[in-house]
């Protein structure tokens, strides 16, 4: 994703302000959760003339579908924890009923 980085003798990358500016911006765009592919086309569009509207607006709308997926993992995620919470009262009021027939039968 960034061409043409210098490489020392020994094989080391030598990036300059810019390189470390754009592996900022992708480490962002990844902490965010954008694809690897998604991150490549802002990463693109970037390289041609840094932040432009047409990047940001792309962004905004990468940004507002990742919001979208996390708000349906969030609600699934809130159902399964129900779910568990139910579970496990059941279970308890179960070992609680065994526990007590099990005194009835001493």
């Amino acid at each position: 994703m960034l061409p043409g980085v210098r490489r020392r003798a020994g094989g080391r990358r030598v990036y300059g302000p810019d390189e470390i500016q754009r592996l900022r911006f992708i480490q962002r765009l990844k902490a965010l959760g954008l694809s690897l592919t998604e991150v490549g086309q802002l990463n693109a569009v970037y390289a041609i003339g840094g932040s432009t509207v047409d990047m940001l607006e792309r962004l905004d709308e990468l940004l507002d579908t990742r919001l979208d997926d996390l708000d349906g993992r969030i609600r699934e995620l809130t159902s399964l924890r129900d779910d568990i919470e139910k579970y496990r009262a059941r279970a308890a009021s179960r070992r609680g009923a065994l526990r007590a027939k099990a005194e009835v039968g001493r």
